[in-house]
């Protein structure tokens, strides 16, 4: 079992506070109505400039499995991510995301035989429970399109975020790896995005800024610390650590959107932090200790055994043996 070390966690912690943030900052910044092209500007410059950064291109197999991955992270993710921030309050459309680690522990289970810890499906569990406090309780109801999007971008995610650990090419440094899956993911958005959409949205001041953010922050340096975090713990630990996305959305809804927030937010948002605490600190207390190796048995002397026979002690095996 792969240790969980709390520096670990603190690294693969950075990514959900900075995608917590891309909700609010989609609603209040970017051009409303244009969710393709907000994940295509998100992707495709970022993936650019990390290319001719690293200066490397897939070889072989690398190819087919980066344009999957950025696929899977990118090129549905980020649609279905932006439709769901568009058409939910930004709390709700965090929270959905809490659903994620049920749904990595199971494929993680059948593409990586990783078995899965109860203490950490407990913790998503209780994550589930608060995100159906806050999706029963939600301001003006549950717009459905939105919440399939954002259920969508779940299931996408989780898969690439599973594969990333399967596939070899996650042997290569990771601001190769991201590069090439936000350029494979751009390119499938930029296209997507014409026919949908049509031309691109004029962008002003603040949506500069919202873009500079959610691609910065939220994207280059909030998928380094979670793949770096899928490399060094397990799928299921890491997906558990996505639950503190929906508590940043939240929050950030409430201080800068004015979002409502009753007891069913109150009582959602802490069973969701109680799962992801409790149920990282329960699997760490419940790992096995390391074997422990017995000192080899050392020789005893007695008058008899030394009068019977002269002896040369052997240093490799640690046991005395007759000349």
């Amino acid at each position: 079992m792969e240790a969980i070390s709390g520096r670990n966690v603190a690294l693969t912690v950075v990514a959900p506070l900075a995608w917590g943030s891309t909700y609010v900052v989609t609603a209040a910044l970017l051009p409303p109505g244009h969710p393709l092209w907000s994940a295509a500007i998100r992707a495709l410059p970022a993936g650019l400039v990390l290319l001719l950064v690293v200066r490397r291109l897939p070889r072989g197999d690398q190819w087919w499995q980066a344009a999957v991955l950025g696929l899977a992270n990118i090129g549905l993710f980020f649609p279905l991510l932006f439709l769901g921030a568009y058409r939910l309050p930004g709390g709700l459309a965090a929270t959905v995301q809490a659903t994620s680690p049920l749904v990595v522990t199971v494929l993680a289970l059948l593409l990586l035989g990783e078995r899965p810890v109860p203490a950490r499906v407990g913790g998503a569990l209780l994550g589930l429970l608060g995100v159906g406090l806050l999706v029963l309780e939600a301001p003006g109801g549950v717009d459905p399109i939105g919440l399939i999007g954002s259920v969508g971008s779940v299931a996408a995610s989780a898969l690439g975020f599973v594969l990333v650990k399967r596939w070899p090419v996650a042997g290569v440094p990771m601001t190769t790896l991201i590069s090439w899956q936000l350029v494979a993911g751009g390119l499938v958005l930029l296209p997507l995005a014409l026919l949908v959409e049509g031309a691109p949205p004029s962008i002003d001041g603040p949506a500069l800024l919202g873009y500079l953010w959610i691609g910065g922050a939220g994207t280059v340096v909030a998928y380094y610390a979670w793949f770096t975090g899928l490399r060094r713990l397990p799928a299921g630990a890491v997906s558990l650590v996505g639950l503190l996305n929906p508590v940043t959305g939240t929050a950030l809804g409430v201080l800068v959107a004015g979002e409502a927030f009753g007891w069913p937010q109150a009582v959602g948002t802490g069973l969701v932090v109680g799962g992801v605490l409790g149920g990282l600190a329960l699997s760490r207390a419940a790992r096995p200790e390391a074997p422990t190796v017995e000192p080899a048995p050392q020789p005893t002397w007695t008058r008899t055994s030394l009068d019977a026979a002269p002896v040369s002690v052997s240093t490799t095996r640690n046991r005395c043996s007759p000349v």
